[in-house]
């Protein structure tokens, strides 16, 4: 536990550290009024925070810079007491259609231009909304197009080529039988496939649905969650591209976005914001960045996640909010999409 001298001493050094990305002198925090001490026991409490593991100090006569750890006790400070968190801005998603592509694409767009870091949304799975209205249509004489409303507003589009020309009476059939048995089911659900296909289904249904519950599966199975990234010439601007040491490696992860994923899904499991400091990121790739995560969704179930990535000395105290907010929003729109789920 630090003193109240000794914690404000480390924001002192945070702040400064943020502002101008260069040590703090212990000069400039004696001439701190609310401090009521001098240049030397500023010194003192320095050499103390440095001991303890969180300041550093680069150069013999240079100030101090905070170490991860020091910039993870401040902000475990602000997030547990809320003081020092700036009061989150207004976030206008500017969303002209009532589809969750959309939102994910604006807000994603929003964040990275309200806090000038990379962000990074993930949708929610595809297989996580269900079906509202399914059509069937005939689009070859052996082809039947299968179309899949969702819950999300997401229209998905399956085709099965069939042995014998399309009986439209069948397709008039498959098209009622399809929503009888989908309708308010999740494209993920297990047993898809020998749901749709009963054992009572007379042989000819059968085979004229055997194709169609094939396709419908596969598409279920094949539903992968999706990124929506936005900022990455401004997490490489000349601002903060020193501090970005890292920078290949973390194009790849961009490019790859398997490893990104399994970390914004850690976000997910955890309650409120998660954020991951410098050496504390799981990724090598990360290591000399920050990620500050929040996740969105509906009542007792998340999507997806919030992010920004920045570099460690990001102003946290503007960040959190933002990040706090913009998920509090893409919920509020989710909320109808997903109220049935």
């Amino acid at each position: 536990m630090l003193s109240a001298r000794q914690e404000r001493i480390l924001r002192h050094v945070v702040d400064g550290y943020q502002r101008t990305g260069q040590p703090v002198a212990s000069k400039v925090i004696a001439a701190d009024p609310e401090l009521d001490c001098g240049a030397s026991t500023v010194r003192h409490e320095l050499a103390l925070l440095e001991e303890f593991g969180l300041l550093d100090h680069p150069h013999t006569s240079s100030g101090r810079i905070p170490t991860d750890a020091g910039h993870r006790y401040v902000v475990d400070s602000m997030l547990y007491t809320g003081q020092g968190l700036e009061p989150a801005p207004r976030l206008d998603l500017a969303v002209t259609r009532q589809e969750v592509e959309e939102a994910m694409r604006a807000t994603t767009e929003t964040l990275s231009q309200v806090t000038n870091l990379l962000a990074v949304v993930s949708a929610p799975a595809a297989n996580t909304a269900t079906v509202r209205h399914v059509e069937v249509r005939a689009l070859q004489p052996h082809v039947v197009m299968v179309v899949i409303i969702a819950s999300s507003g997401d229209v998905s589009k399956v085709l099965a080529t069939l042995d014998g020309p399309i009986d439209p009476g069948l397709l008039t059939w498959a098209a009622e039988y399809l929503n009888e048995r989908l309708v308010g089911l999740s494209l993920g659900a297990r047993m898809l496939h020998q749901r749709l296909l009963h054992p009572t289904l007379p042989a000819t249904e059968r085979a004229f649905l055997e194709p169609l519950a094939t396709a419908i599966a596969a598409l279920g199975s094949a539903a992968e969650d999706t990124l929506y990234v936005e900022g990455t010439s401004r997490l490489f601007s000349d601002s903060h591209l020193a501090e970005v040491t890292q920078i290949d490696e973390l194009m790849g992860l961009l490019e790859r976005r398997v490893a990104l994923l399994d970390v914004l899904r850690a976000a997910l499991s955890k309650p409120g914001i998660y954020v991951r400091i410098g050496q504390e990121n799981p990724l090598p790739a990360m290591r000399s960045l920050a990620l500050v995560a929040a996740g969105y969704g509906v009542a007792q179930r998340r999507l997806g996640t919030v992010s920004v990535i920045g570099p460690v000395r990001m102003d946290y105290a503007h960040t959190i909010p933002t990040v706090r907010e913009a998920a509090f929003e893409l919920s509020r729109f989710v909320e109808d999409a997903y109220g049935e789920n």
